[in-house]
C-alpha cells in the first residue's frame, strides 16, 4: 500500500472510530441511574453457569459479599464450588444437593428440597448486605413448579436496591425475563458431549 493511501486510509479509520465512539460515550451518559441490576442467563447452549461464576469472581475482586444457592446441582463434583470453598470461605454457598430431577424421579422429595432450599436463596434477597446473589438453576424450579412464581418473582423484584441477582437455567417464562434488566441467550451451535466425547474437569464441570 503506497503512503498516499495508508494516510487516506488512516483518516478513514480514525472518522469511523470518532463516530464509534460518540456513539459510545452517549450511550454511557445516558446510563445515570446507579443500582443492582437483575441478570437471566437462559438458552439450551453450555456456559450459563460458568458466566455467572465469572461473575461471583469479578465482585470478590471488589470485595463484595456473595451468596450463590445452586438448585438441581451439587450432586457432583464442580471445579468453581471446589475452589470456593477452599479459597473464598466469605462467600455463603447453599446447594440443593439433590442432583437432576430425573434422576431422582422422586417429584414430593424434590419440592420439599427446592422450598427447603428457597429459604436461603430468600433470606439472601433480603438482606443487603449482599452485593450478588447468584440463584443457579432457579428456572428448573419454576418450570417444573417446585416453586411458585408468586413467591419467586416477588422476591427478585423486590430485593434491596444496591443487590445485584443473577438467575440461570433454561427458561424461566415470559414473567421471570420481563422483570430482570439482563437477559442473554446462550446458543447450542455444537456440543463435544453429542459427539461422545465425556465431560471434562476443568471445562465442563
Amino acid at each position: 500500500m503506497s503512503t498516499k493511501n495508508q494516510t487516506d486510509d488512516q483518516k478513514l479509520h480514525r472518522k469511523k472510530m470518532q463516530k464509534q465512539k460518540e456513539k459510545v460515550d452517549a450511550a454511557i451518559a445516558a446510563a445515570n441511574q446507579e443500582r443492582g441490576v437483575a441478570v437471566l442467563l437462559t438458552g439450551n447452549g453450555k456456559g450459563k453457569s460458568s458466566s455467572a461464576f465469572g461473575m461471583v469472581f469479578r465482585a470478590l475482586g471488589y470485595g463484595q459479599k456473595v451468596g450463590i444457592v445452586q438448585f438441581i446441582k451439587g450432586a457432583q463434583q464442580s471445579g468453581e464450588v471446589n475452589f470456593i470453598a477452599a479459597h473464598c470461605p466469605s462467600v455463603d454457598l447453599v446447594q440443593m444437593g439433590t442432583g437432576f430431577t430425573w434422576n431422582t424421579q422422586d417429584k414430593s422429595a424434590d419440592i420439599a428440597a427446592a422450598e427447603r432450599t428457597w429459604q436461603d436463596a430468600a433470606r439472601m434477597l433480603a438482606d443487603e448486605r449482599y452485593d450478588l446473589v447468584v440463584l443457579d438453576e432457579l428456572t428448573y424450579m419454576l418450570g417444573y413448579k417446585y416453586l411458585p412464581r408468586d413467591l419467586v418473582l416477588p422476591a427478585i423484584e423486590h430485593r434491596p436496591r444496591e443487590q445485584s441477582v443473577v438467575v440461570t437455567g433454561r427458561g424461566g417464562g415470559s414473567e421471570l425475563r420481563d422483570i430482570m434488566d439482563t437477559v442473554s441467550e446462550v446458543k447450542n451451535i455444537k456440543h463435544a458431549y453429542k459427539a461422545g466425547i465425556k465431560a471434562r474437569p476443568g471445562v465442563d464441570c
